[in-house]
């Protein structure tokens, strides 16, 4: 079943279950008041502004239930919804737009100028996002919108990515690929159809739509909807709303437990929590187990949906820095230079096949066939195995280093230097050296009150780490560049630090 029907099909199922709640204005919808509110936009789309199968539509906005609504709309009459960035500039947007071509830009009203400069400049119509008026949660709209001839291959979203290093490329994820998603993420999480969850990550990221958002539509849950990840204001929404599992990156999760209302929330509907994004720190883990409450760990990528394995919260603590075993329905291997199978605990690619693989990148054959050989999706990022079958997430390709001709890995170094009590955060980074051809460098950010210098970092790693491992010089920095899901931007390191 197509993703555009998934409302019709709640409606018919659990009309009455609430579906959808705005903290920012109170707003609470059932499934036939969200199904309604989705036809009626998906009515302006086709009948108003004559948008087709196949044709884009983009979204310039903060999270929303009018976002959510367009999704489905644009579902709804078989058209591909292409969000964006809101942290990016007029001339980033126009890169982007340029590429996709959209029919019509919807915008929120706080990102309205920027829509209008870039609708301008490329001659796209820019709106402003459907939003309800009076009554019309709650309009019933007497013949169904039909979702045209569509297959469960058509895409439904383009996910740029973001762009860290050279231009972006936009992710084509299909109606196949979002619900095999789905599927993955329920078996494997084991979600309830009572579950609610607080949603901040911003739709522009796959991990705000597809971790949880529309899992839980598939499943009949209820999404909570924040503006922001504000910690105080995520706190507050889990008492309020007896939310039973929150997602977050873990620079998230450790401003929530670094909050005041901490130690004092009532956390007791939380069943457990999910990370990703990168490998979550142990002190964040031990923090929340004094409160009662778990971990699921995982990992994604845009490009092969964002729960691609699970680690069991009974292993959070004994596999720590393990992102666990792959899902129910995907494959992985770990392998070399010339694609054959690496050893246990051996370092390699991580390669993934399975039917929550995207199509590959729009409008770019090239970098679709150098990621997608022989069904198997190449994810860029460097892993092991160990022997158990747990599989552990050791850096980026690109940002392995080579120093004397041994192997570097970052996430490694990163990871301990976690657990120094007065580092905030860290990333190594490669620069280079006459003698060993690149050699490490950390850029820490020291906790708040706390004093720190060069020597006290390294001295941490001394005996811990294998010589050749060791950073060898140390910077600082009051915080560490990062993206929308909270993953440090390397190349804006080594630009300032390399």
């Amino acid at each position: 079943m197509l993703v555009g029907d998934w409302l019709a099909k709640r409606e018919a199922l659990t009309p009455d279950k609430l579906a959808l709640i705005d903290a920012a204005t109170g707003e609470r919808r059932t499934y036939r008041q969200w199904n309604a509110r989705a036809n009626a936009v998906a009515l302006l789309l086709r009948d108003d502004l004559g948008v087709q199968k196949g044709d884009r539509v983009a979204v310039l906005a903060a999270n929303c239930p009018a976002y959510l609504d367009l999704l489905f709309a644009v579902g709804k009459v078989g058209a591909i919804l292409v969000p964006l960035n809101w942290r990016l500039t007029v001339r980033e947007l126009e890169i982007i737009l340029r590429d996709c071509s959209p029919a019509v830009l919807f915008h929120d009203e706080a990102y309205a100028e920027p829509a209008r400069q870039v609708g301008a400049l490329l001659g796209i119509q820019h709106l402003t996002l459907p939003t309800p008026v009076g009554e019309t949660p709650t309009l019933h709209i007497p013949t169904p919108v039909m979702t045209p001839d569509l297959t469960l291959e058509d895409p439904l979203l383009i996910l740029y990515t973001s762009g860290t290093t050279g231009i972006p490329k936009g992710a084509l994820l299909s109606h196949r690929m979002i619900t095999w998603n789905c599927v993955n993420t329920e078996i494997s999480w084991d979600l309830w159809g009572t579950d609610i969850t607080p949603t901040f990550a911003p739709f522009f990221h796959s991990g705000g739509i597809n971790v949880l958002t529309l899992p839980l539509v598939h499943k009949g849950g209820t999404v909570v909807l924040l503006p922001n990840s504000d910690p105080g204001a995520v706190l507050e929404c889990i008492e309020r709303e007896r939310c039973t599992i929150v997602f977050a990156v873990p620079t998230v999760f450790q401003t929530m437990l670094e909050h005041p209302r901490f130690a004092g929330a009532d956390l007791s509907s939380v069943r457990f929590c999910v990370t990703g994004g990168s490998s979550c720190p142990v002190p964040i883990i031990e923090g929340y187990f004094k409160r009662g409450l778990t971990f699921r760990q995982g990992y994604g990528l845009t490009e092969v949906g964002v729960n691609c394995f699970s680690l069991a919260p009974e292993d959070a603590l004994r596999k720590a820095g393990s992102v666990g075993r792959p899902v129910f329905h995907s494959e992985a291997r770990i392998v070399d230079d010339q694609d054959n199978d690496v050893g246990v605990d051996d370092v390699g690619e991580l390669a993934l096949a399975g039917p929550h693989v995207c199509s590959g990148y729009w409008n770019r054959p090239e970098a679709t066939a150098e990621a997608l050989r022989s069904g198997w999706w190449h994810t860029g990022d460097l892993a092991r195995r160990d022997a158990d079958g747990y599989y552990y997430i050791v850096g980026r390709k690109k940002d392995m280093l080579i120093s004397g001709g041994e192997n570097i890995y970052p996430a490694e170094i990163e990871g301990l230097l976690a657990t120094h009590p007065k580092i905030a955060e860290a990333a190594i980074i490669g620069v280079p050296d006459p003698k060993w051809g690149e050699v490490g460098r950390a850029v820490v950010v020291v906790r708040p009150g706390e004093t720190l210098t060069a020597e006290d970092v390294l001295a941490f790693c001394n005996g811990k780490l294998a010589r050749y491992k060791i950073p060898k010089s140390v910077a600082f920095a009051p915080l560490l560049p990062r993206n929308a899901m909270g993953k440090v931007i390397k190349a804006d390191l080594r630009e300032q630090f390399g």
